[in-house]
């Protein structure tokens, strides 16, 4: 199955312990951790702005 494809199918997910804290610098300078609650955010807008590639036939 290529990326092309879209598979409404379900993966089981195994996560693993997080070794380094991650993080990023805002536009403040502050530093911020980023959660897997703010991955899981970014993966769902992507998902909603996904756009369909036209069948073809």
């Amino acid at each position: 199955m290529s990326l092309q494809h879209s598979s409404d199918a379900k993966i089981d997910v195994i996560r693993q312990p997080q070794a380094l804290p991650c993080s990023y610098i805002d536009a403040k300078g502050d530093e911020v951790q980023i959660t897997e609650e703010m991955i899981q955010r970014a993966c769902s807008e992507l998902e909603q702005r996904l756009v369909k590639p036209a069948q073809q036939g």
